[in-house]
């Protein structure tokens, strides 16, 4: 993405690779937004992550819900990586260290168990990144990231869309 200034308006341009990664950012999103909301694999695993020994009394194969999971992940771990190497062409073994902490974080930020606060957490990121960028000092820019994290579990301890969990005796 660039921006010009052409007649005193600014252009921006994005590439297909870019638009061909948005796409399929929201076009997944909102497949496992539907499957977890909607599926009874959703519904299983939304049982064994508030209780797995009554989802295993209840029914629930919670051995091979926590597997298809996993392998959920792992799918999408292997799109993002093969979408980070189709737009910047190089890939190592640590490169997905930062970009873990950084998911990990908006999580965190977006309240955990949220996907959508996981996704606003993840924005949030990046646009703090970018126009601390813009600003000041690109080194600091994960500094200032992890700044506003710490900042708003001091006031939200549970994330921006994150649900307090209360727990009944």
């Amino acid at each position: 993405m660039e921006g010009n200034t052409e007649n005193g308006a600014i252009v921006v341009q994005l590439s297909y690779m870019q638009i061909i990664i948005i796409v399929t950012t929201l076009v997944l999103m909102t497949l496992f937004t539907l499957l977890i909301s909607r599926t009874s694999l959703g519904r299983a695993q939304r049982a064994c992550e508030q209780d797995r020994k009554m989802a295993s009394l209840l029914g629930v194969n919670v051995d091979r819900t926590i597997s298809l999971t996993f392998v959920m992940g792992a799918a999408l771990a292997s799109v993002a990586g093969l979408m980070f190497l189709l737009l910047y062409g190089v890939i190592d073994f640590y490169i997905g260290f930062l970009a873990g902490v950084k998911a990990f974080t908006a999580a965190v930020l977006g309240g955990i168990g949220s996907l959508p606060g996981a996704m606003l957490g993840g924005l949030l990121i990046g646009l703090i990144e970018v126009f601390w960028s813009g600003y000041f000092s690109v080194e600091y820019k994960d500094v200032a990231a992890f700044s506003i994290l710490a900042i708003v579990l001091i006031f939200l301890p549970s994330g921006l869309l994150g649900k307090p969990e209360v727990e009944k005796v």
